[in-house]
This record gives C-alpha cells, sequence and structure tokens, in this order.
C-alpha cells in the first residue's frame, strides 16, 4: 500500500522539449526544461483520506450510499475538536461515556458539523510495518452518539477508526456474530472519517477550524486529503 512516484527533472524536462518540438537546450533558460512527476500507484486509502458512506456498505441509512465526489463541502470546512486518549493501550475502545467526559473535561460543547479528532498519538508509528496493528478505536455507539450531535465528519491518528482489525476479527469469530468485526464503520450512519492523522498533538483541544477536503474523485469510497487545522 506505498505510495509510489516517479520524478522526471529538468534535464529530463529537456530532453522532452527538445523532441517534442525541436527546440534545443540551449534556448531553455538555464538549460532546463519542465519538472514533472507522475504517480504510479496512489490507493484512496493509502495516505491520509477521507472515508466517504460508500466505503463501509453499498446501502447506509436506507439510501444508496454516497461517494466522495457526492458528499457536500461544508462538511470539510468546520471548527474543530482535539479529544485526548493519548493514555488508551493498544486494543482499547474509546466510549461513548469517555468521549463525553474528554469534551466536558475541555469545556466543549458539539454544535453541527464540528469535526471531532481523536488524538492517540500513534502518528508516531507510521512508518512502522505494525502500524495497522497499533491504537485504539472508536465504539459504534460513540459514532452513533457523535452523528446524533451533528457531527459528520470524525478523525482518528490512527491506521483506522475503529480498533485495530486483527483484534476485531477475533472477537467476531469468537461470537460468531455480525456487528462485530468492523463495528463503527459498519454502523450504518452516512458519515465521513478521517484515517491516518498527524501532529494532533500540536493543537490545543478547541478553538481551530479543520479544512479536510478529499480530492474530487468521480465515484470512489474514499479520497486523500491535505488535512491543515488553523488556529484561530
Amino acid at each position: 500500500m506505498r505510495v509510489e512516484i516517479e520524478y522526471a527533472d529538468h534535464a529530463a524536462g529537456a530532453a522532452v522539449i527538445e523532441a517534442m518540438f525541436g527546440v534545443p537546450r540551449q534556448l531553455l533558460r538555464r538549460g532546463e526544461g519542465w519538472a514533472v512527476e507522475t504517480i504510479t500507484s496512489l490507493g484512496t486509502h493509502n495516505s491520509t483520506h477521507v472515508d466517504a458512506p460508500w466505503h463501509y456498505n453499498s446501502v447506509v441509512g436506507g439510501e444508496a450510499a454516497q461517494k466522495i465526489d457526492e458528499l457536500p463541502l461544508e462538511w470539510f470546512f468546520a471548527p474543530g475538536v482535539r479529544v485526548d486518549f493519548t493514555a488508551k493501550r493498544d486494543g482499547d475502545a474509546v466510549t461513548r461515556e469517555q468521549l463525553e467526559g474528554e469534551l466536558a473535561r475541555v469545556g466543549h460543547e458539539l454544535a453541527p458539523l464540528d469535526i471531532v479528532l481523536v488524538h492517540t498519538g500513534r502518528d508516531a508509528f507510521y512508518d512502522s510495518l505494525d502500524y495497522p496493528r497499533l491504537g485504539c478505536g472508536v465504539t459504534a455507539d460513540a459514532t452513533q452518539w457523535l452523528w446524533e450531535q451533528g457531527v459528520r465528519v470524525m478523525g482518528i491518528d490512527g491506521w483506522s477508526w475503529d480498533r485495530p482489525l486483527h483484534l476485531e476479527a477475533e472477537d467476531a469469530l469468537g461470537v460468531n456474530k455480525c456487528g462485530v468485526f468492523w463495528a463503527a464503520h459498519q454502523c450504518d450512519l452516512p458519515y465521513c472519517q478521517i484515517e491516518r492523522l498527524h501532529n494532533l498533538g500540536q493543537l490545543p483541544p478547541t478553538g481551530f477550524t479543520v479544512a479536510c477536503f478529499p480530492l474530487r474523485i468521480v465515484g470512489a469510497s474514499a479520497a486523500p486529503a491535505r488535512v491543515v487545522a488553523i488556529v484561530n
């Protein structure tokens, strides 16, 4: 799932210009042409990205699930709040009650379209091969509660909004029951989640705006995004 990019420098650009237009290097400033890059591998979920409801199921909330290009732009530019769960161990779950308690601690009352960012500190392990197995996750009940408060975009600095999937797989197989594996993703709600965020520890709990516009990839289940916090 690594992103792969091919780089062509100014010398390569000069060669292309000469081949295409017959213009030699001596007629180019510094003898250089254009530099260009080609992304040869970029999955919609490979980097920091925004998931659309279509990622979770084909039908969500009784309607055809929205794809990334079908979502309203106002969801992706809104006030943010950071909730601190760095004390959570790998595999722990963030519950509704814990979310409510953390929001009360920082003195933030949720408003519709607030963007909630769950700080786990696991971005420090982004380059580690076991990164997908680290971190805590948010329960389906907590996700439902956030949605009921009007939150439509929520994010985390771990690999997944859910608990590590190998643990949820063990639990699902142990009870042989639907709704255990990928529980928060498949809680039948039309919401977006941002996964693999970085630097949440640099933010105050409140008093900032989040810009997290995903690339408009038609028909996609997700898209890469450059997520920026604008601190007041």
